[in-house]
């Protein structure tokens, strides 16, 4: 069930950054918009606890190095590489027009799933 949320709250937080970050575009294929949040989700969960790890690990010297700033890169890398799988893969997922933009989405999907995650996930420990 936490699985579930988690997932509905990342997809909810690629739709708030689709909306409020110009240059980002749905690429919905044969779906409709919100499947295709949904797919790019799953994508991002699966890329997130694959391949992020390894990257946080090689990345840790430049990570202590910048104070923890270039975990926002990472985070923006992260998305940028769901997405390309997930167009890839399912012919689905969102476009960036830059690549500042891919850092501005990524940092709107964090905040909003840090938000939601401690509303849903944290309201149901209490």
């Amino acid at each position: 069930m936490k699985l579930l949320i988690r997932w509905v709250i990342t997809a909810i937080a690629l739709f708030v950054a689709q909306r409020l970050v110009p240059g980002i575009e749905v690429v919905a294929g044969p779906l409709k918009d919100w499947q295709a949040l949904a797919a790019m989700a799953a994508v991002l969960g699966l890329v997130n606890a694959l391949i992020r790890p390894f990257l946080s690990l090689i990345t840790c010297p430049i990570q202590l190095a910048t104070l923890g700033l270039f975990t926002l890169v990472l985070n923006a890398i992260m998305l940028w590489l769901s997405s390309r799988l997930s167009i890839a893969l399912f012919e689905v997922g969102l476009s960036f027009d830059r690549q500042l933009t891919v850092l501005w989405g990524s940092i709107v999907v964090s905040l909003v799933s840090l938000v939601l995650s401690a509303v849903l996930v944290d309201a149901k420990k209490r």
